[in-house]
């Protein structure tokens, strides 16, 4: 197992994990993602929390980076996220909505590479410009 094997399969169980912790009592649709940064390759984990007024609801994917934010501050996180591993039990497994694409986006260059992953693996990887072509951006990296 190369290098980047090694770091999917960290970036996959960290997901998973933090996917058990998910509130999803109104939709009962768990997500658990995790991010990499770069330089350190410290693994940051979110899961989704709903709420029920739907509009404060938090995302995983959103979770793992205002985490990051908060851990290492926005100027180190700016750019150094290489990877996000999204775990779902969905078939096939669910890429990231609109709006955790743009707070993605905010902070992650398009080549951030996105894998999507059921409970057992990852079946498919994409770029946030891919998944996101025509960003909303101030960004420069």
């Amino acid at each position: 197992m190369n290098n980047e094997e090694m770091i999917r399969r960290e970036l996959l169980q960290s997901a998973r994990k933090a996917r058990e912790n998910a509130y999803a009592p109104y939709s009962g649709f768990r997500v658990g993602a995790a991010i990499r940064l770069a330089g350190s390759g410290e693994i940051i984990a979110g899961c989704n929390v709903e709420n029920v007024s739907y509009g404060a609801t938090i995302c995983a994917e959103r979770t793992a980076i205002l985490r990051a934010i908060a851990r290492a501050g926005p100027d180190r996180v700016r750019g150094s996220v290489e990877d996000l591993v999204v775990v779902t039990d969905a078939d096939p497994p669910a890429v990231p909505c609109a709006l955790c694409l743009q707070v993605l986006q905010e902070f992650c260059t398009p080549h951030l590479r996105i894998h999507l992953a059921d409970l057992e693996r990852i079946h498919r990887t994409l770029t946030l410009g891919e998944l996101l072509p025509y960003p909303f951006s101030s960004f420069k990296g």
